[in-house]
């Protein structure tokens, strides 16, 4: 273990004291406590080696997204990824009566991109969108799925859901066959790009206005004999004949020229849906058709399935030492594991001290049994900072990057302590998990680094004599989204030291290199720091 103590000004010393008396919390108040009879502190900060080695995963779980990519990106650094979806429809009534003389007139496809307003000038709406990577066209098409996306997984003896992975796995020996998923095309779309514009609905004499989506007007044939003419019959009749009948659509993305853009689309949304518009001959007097609608939601089973090109073959690393360099990539990509004090945690063995017991008596007193008795220094700030390495990156950098618990698939506590924006998500929690810094404002300059704030997760090993376990470091999308989310399932991990992947993580089609703990060059170096005040001895 490596330790270097530094001094500090008599000015910044000051400054540290009255940030510290501002905003001390609880366990800020019992450290405290221990050492309020001293008059005089020292602020200093230490330097502890860690060991940081990059995870290169299996196919990753992705049914229960909140949301789903769909297209094509190019990562400058790791190669290409085309996203497509399944999923599942459901009808909003079952057993429906339709008009006599009934007529299908359209059928409109619905998927809202997600994006925030910027603008609204004489009534008319300005969007941005939000998660949309690349801007070149692609080609679309949609199937109609025969593949049945059941929902317990027989080998558990129907006990467990059925888990869908990114290469269209369903276990380690169990692959669903594509062609099973490309039945009736449905829909070809060439040169297709996302819009911004807000989209105006009309019927009658009612207009309403929408925010961006997918949004696609579909032959009629195929739906008039696929639902309306199957009226009375037990296909429509209830929710298990009908996804048995019709067992949902698959889009496929496709670039162009190995050029493309991927979006993230919201099937979650309340207006996310396949709208059949139908009307019947008029009644009585009336000189006008009787118009109807009949809707079918994205609701049930629903998939990601990932294509991916890898120019850069990403190694498997080395838990024992480290790496030099740590291989961050979302979808079925790669991320760090990361082991503070050597991955050693308080043991029986009273004759040595683990470099993490070492770390623990610096800054507290414990009892026989190794629990917090009293505080001897006052973690101040502990963090952990990862540099990226520009030779190889080239400003396709994620601006996030998320750390989890990797033994209990949870936040760590600095997660909660700090603050959430759900309105600008990439500007969410950022005292926790810093952004990334970038060599000027450009979005598109090289990044530089991250910070990573641990705090609570180092005084949570002090104070409550928690388990020093693996931390997991992945990109991210929107890292509000672990907040409220069960991370995914790898595929096949035996001999692996994470079972499972963050939503956020599978979600971002980029990726980033960053320098480890065994990087020769000491100024890139990854390590633990901790900002502390003790009593002057």
């Amino acid at each position: 273990m490596k330790k270097t103590k530094f001094a500090y000004t008599p000015l910044f010393l000051l400054v540290a004291l009255m940030t510290l008396i501002i905003g001390c919390d609880k366990d800020y108040v019992s450290l405290d406590s221990d050492i309020s009879g001293q008059n005089n502190f020292g602020v200093a900060d230490s330097q502890y080696e860690v060991t940081a080695y990059t995870n290169k995963l299996n196919p990753v779980q992705t049914n229960g997204l909140p949301s789903n990519l769909l297209g094509y990106y190019n990562n400058l650094v790791y190669g290409s990824t085309t996203a497509h979806v399944v999923s599942q429809l459901a009808p909003a009534i079952y057993d429906p009566k339709f008009p006599e003389d009934v007529r299908l007139d359209s059928v409109v496809l619905t998927v809202p991109y997600f994006s925030k307003a910027t603008g609204n000038k004489d009534g008319v709406t300005t969007y941005q969108l939000d998660s949309v990577y690349g801007s070149s066209p692609i080609n679309l098409k949609i199937y109609e799925n025969t593949y049945f996306l059941r929902s317990f997984d027989p080998n558990s003896e129907f006990n467990s859901p059925q888990k869908y992975y990114s290469d269209r796995s369903l276990s380690a020996s169990s692959k669903i066959p594509l062609a099973s998923l490309k039945g009736t095309q449905l829909q070809s779309i060439t040169n297709f790009k996302p819009s911004t514009a807000e989209i105006v609905q009309k019927v009658g004499d009612e207009v309403t206005r929408v925010a961006p989506a997918l949004r696609l007007k579909m032959d009629t044939e195929f739906w008039k004999n696929k639902i309306i003419l199957k009226e009375g019959g037990t296909e429509l009749s209830n929710a298990n004949n009908f996804q048995n009948y019709f067992r949902g659509i698959y889009f496929e993305a496709e670039a162009i020229n190995n050029k493309g853009s991927m979006m993230l689309l919201n099937f979650a949304a309340a207006n996310a849906s396949i709208i059949l518009h139908y009307s019947s001959p008029p009644t009585g007097t009336a000189t006008e058709r009787v118009k109807g609608n009949y809707q079918l939601n994205f609701s049930g089973n629903r998939a990601n399935f990932f294509d991916n090109t890898n120019t850069l073959p990403i190694p498997q690393g080395n838990p024992t030492t480290g790496d030099e360099k740590l291989y961050l990539k979302g979808g079925q990509g790669a991320m760090a594991v990361i082991n503070l004090f050597d991955g050693t945690d308080i043991d029986s063995d009273l004759g040595t001290l683990t470099p993490f017991e070492e770390f623990k008596n610096a800054y507290v007193e414990t009892d026989a049994n190794g629990k917090f008795v009293k505080a001897k220094r006052l973690i101040n700030e502990a963090n952990l900072v990862f540099y990226v390495d520009q030779s190889l990156t080239q400003g396709q950098e994620p601006d996030r990057i998320y750390i989890y618990d990797t033994k209990n698939n949870r936040p760590l506590f600095d997660y909660s302590f700090d603050t959430a924006d759900n309105v600008t998500p990439n500007d969410s929690r950022i005292n926790h998990l810093g952004k990334l810094q970038r060599v000027s404002d450009d979005k598109n300059s090289q990044g530089v680094k991250y910070k990573i704030r641990i705090t609570e997760h180092i005084k949570n090993l002090l104070l409550r004599d928690s388990t020093n376990v693996s931390l997991g470091l992945a990109v991210s999308t929107n890292v509000n989204a672990e907040g409220g989310s069960v991370p995914l399932s790898v595929l096949s991990t035996e001999n692996k030291p994470v079972k499972t992947v963050p939503v956020s993580a599978i979600l971002s089609p980029k990726g980033t290199v960053l320098y480890g703990n065994n990087t020769t060059d000491q100024t890139k170096k990854l390590y633990l720091e901790i900002f502390y005040t003790e009593p002057n001895k």
